[in-house]
Parts: C-alpha cells; sequence; structure tokens
C-alpha cells in the first residue's frame, strides 16, 4: 500500500512538473519579449513609461482575478452548501433525480456518483475551476489598463452636452470604463449561472429550495446589470446615427430615451423581485415584472417608429432643427472647425509683369516637382547602390542665402532586402550593412536643361552646395526603413558608404542599444530574435549591444500606443545632424453631437515625437496642453512629454501642419461650413474636393505646402493649401489653408470667392489644358510608344487676388525609369501656356493678355558671374527669354536677349 501511495504520489510530481514545464514552453516567448523589451526601455531612459503600464495593467489583470475567481468560488463552492444547509430541501432528501422528457423521448439526469466522482472531488473540481476561470477573465481585463487610466485621470472639456448636461469628459473618459466593466460583468455572471446549473444538475439538488435560491439570486444579479446597461444606454444615444444627424434626434429623446428608462425601471423591480423570492416566493409578483418586460420589448421597437413615422417625417426639419443646431456646433468643437477664419476673396484682380516680378519670391518657390517622378528621378541619380532606398519625398523650407526657400527632400536608407542574393548573410544583415548615409535635396523649383532637378545636397559623402545643409553626422541607424535589429561593438567594422572601388567603414558612437552583458542576457535575446548566431557569434563581444525597434513609427508606438501616429514621418537638418519629426495624434470616437469621419469624431495634433537618425534618442513634445485628452495622458504618464518650447528651436522651425489632420479638417469643413440649419438641412451649399489629372489618372486633389503671403500679409510663410468646389460642379468657390509658421503655426483660414462669377476649378482647368490643339498635340506626339508624358500636382496659387494654375510635366521612358521635366503649363484667366520653364510660361500667358511692357531678362545689366553650373543656367533663361520676345515681335528685346546671352556664353569659355 505505501509503495502504490509513493509510486503515485511520484506520478503527481511529474505530473505537477510536466505542467510547469508546459507553461514554461506556452509563455516563454511572452516572457523573453516582456523582459528584453524593459531591458530596451532602461536603455533609452523611458522606464517609468513602462512600469506605469505594467503596473496597471498587472493592477487592472489581478483585480479582475480576484473579483472572478471570488465571485465564481463564491457561486460554485461556497453559496451552494451555505444554502443547502439553510434552507429545506423542497422536494425532500429522498426525492429521485428529474427525469427529462424531449418529445416521446425520456431520460435521467446522471449524477456525480454515477460518473464515478465523488462529492469531495467534484466540489475541488469546481473550486479550481472558478480559480482557472478567474483567471481567464482576469487575462481578458489585462488590455484595458489604458481606459482605467483615463477614467481615473480623465478630467473636463469645459463643453456640456445639452441632454443631460454632463460635461464631454464623462463621455470619453468614464463612459467607455464603465461600458467595459458592464460588459465583464454580464459574461462573468453568464459564465456562473451555467456552471452552477451544472453543479445542481449533477448533485442531486436539482428540485431544492438552495438551488432554486440560488439560481433566484443570480438571476436577481443578472437583471440588475440589464437595469444598469439601459441606464448607460440613454448616454450612448449623443451617439446615435437613426437621425438625420449624428446624436441624439427627436424620436430618440421623446421615444426612445422615455423607453430606455422604463426598462431600466423594470429591471431593477424585477431584480429586486427575484431577489425577495430567493426567500419568499410570489410567483404573481415575478409573472408581472415578467409581463411588463414582455410587453415593453414588443412595443420597443414599434412605439419609436410611429413617432418617426407621424411625428418626425411630416415636419423633419421643424423638429429636427434643435439637434441639427447641436451637432453643427459640436462637431464645429471637435475638429476645431470653430476657429477657422473666414475672409472673402473676390479673385477679381489683374496681373502684369511688374507684379510677377514684385512677387518673385512667391513664384520662385512654386512647386514643379511632384514627389512621385521626383522619387523615381532621385533613385536613378542618387541611390548609387542598389542597396540603398528613398523611401519618401517630403516637402519643407528652409532659410537659404537670407530667403525663405521651399525644397524637395529624401532620406537615403540602406534597405537590407536589396542586398544581393548572395550577400544575404546574417552577419552582412546585422553586423555589417547597419545603417544608411545621408539624404538627397533640392528646390522646388530649380530644373536643369536636361529636365533634371538640382541637388543641393548629393552624393556619398554628402556635399551641400550652401552652408545652411551642411550635414556632419549622415549615418541613418534610425529612419522608415530600419527594420532589422542591428549589432554594434562587435570586432567586425560596419559599412559606412561606398567609395570609389573601395568602401569606408566605421563604428557605432551613439548611446543607443540592449548591452549583452552575459550569457543569460544573450540567451534572452537570442530567443527574442530567435538567432543561435546571436547567442554563439565570435563576432560579438561583453561591449557589444543590440539595437532593435529602429523605425521610427514602430519605436513611437512602442513607447506610447494610444497615440495615433501620421504615416508620414519626415527629416530635418538641424545643426548638422539627421532628425526625423513625425506627428502624434489624441483622438477619440465617444464626442457627443460630433459627426464620425473613419470611425472617429475628435482629433487633435498635440504630440509631436522627434527622432535623432544617429543616435536614436526620441522625444515627445507636448505642443497643445489644452487638449483634454492629451492632459489626461501627461497626467498618467508625467515623465514622457516635453513642453513645447524646450524643443530646440532649428526643429520648431521645421513644423509642418500635419496632411492628416488637415485632410479629416478639410473634409468635415466642406459640409460643416454650413452653420445656419436650414442651409445646412437642405444642403444647399455642400462643398467637395475637386479631381485633378495626376501622372496619367483624375485622381482627388491633394492637399499641398505653398510658400506664400496670405492676403492682407506681408511675411512669406509655409501654409498647406486646398481648394473646394460645390458638389457636383466644378467651378471653384473657396480655398483652405493651414498655416506651419511662428506664431501663427496651427491657424486655420478660408477664402470664400465671390459666387457672381466663374472661377475655374482645378479639373476645369485641366479640360481647358487638353483642349488647347498646341498643348493637345505636343501630348500626343510625346506620348508615344516608348514614352509616356505623365502630369504632375496641379497648385492653384493665390496671387494678388486671382489665380495662378501652374502643372509641371514629365517625360519618361518605359526602360529608364528617369524622369524629365520638360514642361510647365500656366493657366491665368482664359489663357493657357506650355513652356520649358515657368518663367516663359508665365510670360506666354502675359503677352496673350496683351500686358504692357517687354519680359524681364534674367540678371540684366549685370556681370555674368558664378560656376559652370550656374552659368549654365543663366544662359538657358537668357535664351528662352529671347525666345519669349520673338513671340512678341519684339526684335529690339530679342536682341537684348542675344547680348547677355552671348556675355554669359563667354564668361562660361573664360573669354573677357
Amino acid at each position: 500500500m505505501n509503495a502504490k501511495r509513493a509510486r503515485f504520489s511520484s506520478g503527481r510530481v511529474w505530473a505537477v512538473v510536466g505542467g510547469l514545464i508546459l507553461l514554461l514552453l506556452i509563455f516563454s516567448s511572452t516572457l523573453v519579449r516582456f523582459y528584453t523589451d524593459y531591458l530596451w526601455f532602461q536603455s533609452i531612459g523611458y522606464t517609468p513609461v513602462f512600469t506605469t503600464r505594467v503596473v496597471a495593467s498587472l493592477g487592472v489583470t489581478l483585480a479582475a482575478i480576484l473579483v472572478a475567481a471570488g465571485f465564481l468560488g463564491l457561486n460554485w463552492s461556497l453559496l451552494p452548501r451555505w444554502l443547502a444547509s439553510t434552507l429545506p430541501a423542497g422536494g425532500g432528501q429522498g426525492a429521485s433525480p428529474r427525469r427529462m422528457r424531449l418529445g416521446s423521448l425520456s431520460f435521467t439526469l446522471p449524477e456525480a456518483q454515477d460518473l464515478g466522482i465523488s462529492s469531495r472531488r467534484f466540489q475541488a473540481f469546481f473550486t479550481v475551476g472558478a480559480v482557472v476561470i478567474g483567471g481567464i477573465f482576469g487575462l481578458f481585463m489585462s488590455g484595458e489598463w489604458s481606459s482605467y487610466l483615463l477614467a481615473r485621470e480623465g478630467g473636463s472639456f469645459g463643453v456640456t452636452e445639452p441632454i443631460f448636461n454632463l460635461d464631454v469628459g464623462f463621455y470619453v473618459f468614464q463612459l467607455p470604463w464603465y461600458e467595459t466593466l458592464l460588459g465583464w460583468g454580464r459574461s462573468l455572471v453568464a459564465v456562473a449561472f451555467v456552471g452552477i446549473l451544472v453543479r445542481y444538475g449533477l448533485l442531486k439538488q436539482t428540485r431544492a429550495r438552495g438551488a432554486v435560491a440560488h439560481l433566484s439570486l443570480l438571476g436577481a444579479l443578472w437583471l440588475g446589470l440589464l437595469g444598469v446597461g439601459r441606464l448607460l444606454d440613454r448616454y450612448t444615444l449623443l451617439q446615435s446615427e437613426a437621425g438625420v444627424v449624428l446624436g441624439a434626434g427627436y424620436t430618440d429623446i421623446h421615444a426612445r430615451l422615455p423607453l430606455y428608462v422604463i426598462e431600466m425601471v423594470i429591471f431593477f423591480v424585477a431584480a429586486a423581485l427575484l431577489f425577495v423570492n430567493a426567500f419568499v416566493r410570489d410567483r404573481k409578483l415575478l409573472l408581472g415584472a415578467g409581463l411588463a418586460w414582455l410587453v415593453i420589448s414588443v412595443l420597443g421597437p414599434i412605439y419609436p417608429a410611429l413617432v418617426q413615422r407621424f411625428t418626425v417625417e411630416p415636419n423633419e426639419f421643424v423638429v429636427e432643427k434643435p439637434y441639427i443646431e447641436y451637432n453643427i456646433a459640436f462637431t464645429r468643437t471637435a475638429y476645431g472647425l470653430d476657429k477657422i477664419q473666414e475672409q472673402a476673396y473676390p479673385a477679381a484682380g489683374t496681373l502684369s509683369p511688374a507684379d510677377l516680378a514684385a512677387n518673385a519670391d512667391i513664384i520662385q518657390n512654386i512647386r514643379l516637382w511632384d514627389y512621385r517622378p521626383l522619387q523615381r528621378t532621385y533613385a536613378q541619380l542618387q541611390e548609387i547602390r542598389l542597396y540603398y532606398s528613398f523611401n519618401d519625398v517630403d516637402v519643407d523650407r528652409y532659410v537659404l542665402n537670407g530667403q525663405l526657400q521651399s525644397v524637395m527632400l529624401a532620406v537615403r536608407e540602406l534597405d537590407s532586402e536589396q542586398l544581393a542574393e548572395q550577400a544575404q548573410t546574417w552577419v552582412n544583415r546585422h553586423l555589417i550593412f547597419t545603417h544608411g548615409y545621408g539624404l538627397a535635396l533640392s528646390p522646388v523649383n530649380v530644373v536643369s536643361q536636361e529636365g533634371l532637378p538640382q541637388l543641393y545636397v548629393r552624393d556619398l559623402p554628402p556635399t551641400s552646395t550652401l552652408p545652411e545643409l551642411a550635414i556632419t553626422r549622415p549615418e541613418i541607424y534610425f529612419g522608415e526603413l530600419t527594420k532589422d535589429y542591428i549589432l554594434v561593438n562587435g570586432t567586425e567594422d560596419e559599412f559606412d558608404y561606398p567609395r570609389g572601388d573601395a568602401n569606408a567603414y566605421t563604428r557605432y558612437t551613439g548611446p543607443d542599444g540592449v548591452a549583452m552583458d552575459g550569457l543569460f542576457r544573450r540567451a534572452l535575446l537570442a530567443l527574442r530574435f530567435n538567432s543561435v548566431q546571436l547567442l554563439l557569434s565570435p563576432a560579438l563581444t561583453a561591449d557589444s549591444r543590440v539595437l532593435f525597434y529602429r523605425t521610427i513609427t514602430e519605436r513611437s508606438q512602442t513607447i506610447a500606443p494610444f497615440l495615433w501616429y501620421d504615416s508620414d514621418p519626415y527629416p530635418v537638418i538641424a545643426d548638422g545632424r539627421i532628425v526625423w519629426i513625425l506627428d502624434a495624434y489624441t483622438w477619440t470616437d465617444r464626442y457627443p453631437y460630433s459627426e464620425k469621419q473613419n470611425g472617429l469624431n475628435y482629433l487633435r495634433n498635440s504630440v509631436k515625437v522627434t527622432l535623432d537618425a544617429y543616435t536614436g534618442e526620441i522625444n515627445y513634445y507636448l505642443v497643445d496642453p489644452a487638449d483634454p485628452v492629451a492632459a489626461a495622458y501627461a497626467r498618467i504618464f508625467p515623465t514622457l512629454f516635453h513642453p513645447a518650447e524646450q524643443m530646440p528651436q532649428v526643429l520648431r522651425d521645421h513644423w509642418r501642419y500635419p496632411e492628416t489632420l488637415y485632410l479629416y479638417q478639410s473634409v468635415q469643413y466642406s459640409t460643416y461650413h454650413m452653420r445656419d440649419p436650414q442651409v445646412f438641412y437642405n444642403r444647399e451649399d455642400l462643398w467637395a474636393i475637386p479631381s485633378e489629372l495626376v501622372e496619367t489618372e483624375e485622381q482627388e486633389m491633394e492637399p499641398y505646402y505653398v510658400v506664400m503671403r496670405l492676403p492682407g500679409q506681408e511675411r512669406l510663410e509655409f501654409i498647406m493649401i486646398r481648394p473646394y468646389v460645390p458638389k457636383e460642379k466644378q467651378n471653384m468657390v473657396a480655398w483652405l489653408y493651414a498655416d506651419s509658421d511662428g506664431a501663427d503655426y496651427g491657424q486655420l483660414g478660408v477664402f470664400n470667392l465671390s459666387k457672381d462669377r466663374l472661377i475655374y476649378g482645378p479639373l476645369q482647368v485641366e479640360g481647358r489644358v487638353n483642349q488647347d490643339p498646341t498643348i493637345s498635340q505636343q501630348l500626343t506626339l510625346w506620348d508615344q510608344r516608348g514614352s509616356r508624358v505623365l502630369r504632375g500636382n496641379l497648385m492653384v496659387v493665390p496671387l494678388k487676388d486671382t489665380f495662378l494654375y501652374v502643372e509641371p510635366l514629365y517625360l519618361e521612358s518605359e526602360s529608364g525609369q528617369l524622369p524629365e521635366l520638360k514642361r510647365v503649363i500656366v493657366t491665368y484667366n482664359d489663357r493657357v501656356a506650355m513652356a520649358p520653364t515657368l518663367a516663359e510660361a508665365l510670360l506666354q500667358v502675359m503677352a496673350g493678355g496683351g500686358a504692357v511692357g517687354e519680359p524681364e531678362m534674367p540678371g540684366a545689366g549685370a556681370t555674368p558671374t558664378g560656376d559652370l553650373e550656374s552659368l549654365a543656367q543663366q544662359a538657358w533663361e537668357h535664351y528662352q527669354a529671347g525666345q519669349a520676345c520673338l513671340e512678341q515681335n519684339d526684335w529690339e528685346c530679342y536682341g537684348r536677349a542675344q547680348a547677355q546671352l552671348e556675355a554669359v556664353l563667354k564668361a562660361m569659355v573664360g573669354e573677357p
């Protein structure tokens, strides 16, 4: 007997050990990732952010486990025994099990003893089950740490909704947490209910009074939770989509809301009656509550439909007017549309060559390069090696030679996927080819004679033609394509950049990386990255470090996953370094009465993230502390955000109004510029985003950055702009701008156009270009087999109370993939001109209108100076000016142009 018991005990021990090993295998990857993530947070100085999240998640999880396990244990173990010992059995202790009948079939429910299970073991089974299932319920709540912290730390929005007179903060912060708790509680009660049915069914207590009492108590709790649900459902009406606009409408307030209140009362009364029934049975009361619930359930869908049909529809605008006003006001506030400054722009002005000369700083910043063909051009000219790649081309501005200049730039990143197949080794991908190098940058409007961009920053190592663009730290260890983990401070030198037939090598001296000092840590990191080489490679030393989370988006999301990040980070040359700037947003889908767009109805660009491309240093700057959501996160994570004033000015000067936020706002404003409820209801002045032709396809016009002066202002600014057209029409009716510079950063404004005259919209301009016989013939001639004509972004440029429309044309061979800018189309009023340069096209549209005066000669009266490339550009400009003089039959003008062309040519060959 003792030997048998010893064998049983030994087997039980091995079973426990086996179970622990199985659990370790299941959770090992999670634990390894958790610990190595902790090491990573520690290495970059963000440990408090990590611990706050972990402590909150563990706290919520443990609380949920205790509540769930305690509740299930109470219902499955303690309460049945207490009720059985307190209340007399309803059918006698010797009563036989209940017989079940299904049609002609009759059978008896089995009991625990019939299954070979003792009551003690059965009791233990339910106790263990309560702990296990309670643990599962706790894990379900582990991801709700953010909802809990927001409910705890969320403050006031300073805006009160008009139905329940509650602050918007209740709907954004507290209500989601209450709904989470309610849903979790309902699931817990449902599982408990199933468990006690099984318990009583298998333990001869099917007809016991204790069973009836227990089920009554649990049923009372379930009904009470249904009543709480109806209580919360009242508030969700402010997100109703059943009416003419989002938010509670007439039917919601006058039909659904009263029904919710009645149902809530019925549920609470029924819960109280069922609780009483656990001890004093009165079926009539329960029957009455059940009938009331049945009646309200039947009438619930009917009554609101009747109200909508016979009260609302015959006079919809009158009864819905106050709710339309709520929707307009709250939507405008939620998207920041209420701060848009409205002004008139008659568009009745005229332009002359003198006006163009007076606004030369605007003209020279008109973007002639579309980012799509320019990316392919950069790839052909500046990728240099097959493993380099330009992921994206961005638009920015710099003060160059004392002038604000709009530029386009792209970072030269190393894409390990592009390494030759034989070079795709572990050592190459993780130790040798670790980083990209430098960037390419060119002005938006300068074009060489071959139709290529003029590069201000180029080549390897990067050379800059202007001191403001000098790069002293060109290595790109962190970017958009840096997806591989890499190892630094090993025995191998890192490839730096190609240099002729040889290569330059370097070693990373930045602070980033998790140290691999110790076998245990190396083993964990090897498990993390599923790499035996990381554990065994002789190329690694005790000083080696592993760098991971290297893309700016992944790095940002890992630190602060509760923010929504823009898809377009952009690089900045700052004091010789390359620094990424990424816009981050706070948002919610719970803002009362605010119209939803793509699932959300409140959006703020409250945070800007910076990441040093070499060191990996990442910072979060709170640029909108007035945003209640951002303020709540700042209270939750007090060490995460820096004040915007602490951002270096060299980076602050490159803030751009974020395109994603602008897209949401411009779409909403196309409807919510209408503030009169009658006009809004009838959709009398609905706007739309215009279309344009891009490359070879028609698409919605993208917002674009321009350097311009706003009407009535003197200062040149970097601004995002987008025009509007009426719904189903193509004439332009307004244009929306967002300021990106100085103290006016973030200011939105709209210029409304006169409605008594036609202002061409983008697609109408495209149509006029296509109908021009000369242009159409030329495009057809170019667009032959072996090449294709690509259209760039159509730029609508407000200038002196009128508009210039500028569209670049590129020619690209099907085999070469090197787009060249060949023509620029300019439209002004009813005139269209196409020429090799913007200057010539502008002269043509001016001459075509009979403008007084001759074309201004580039560099007239000045001695030609500059390097060979600059002189060649001057010669080209003089030649083009002379051609413009010929088209005006002005031979005197042509003679002066030829004289200046001759002077430039002599300077090029060194003649006096």
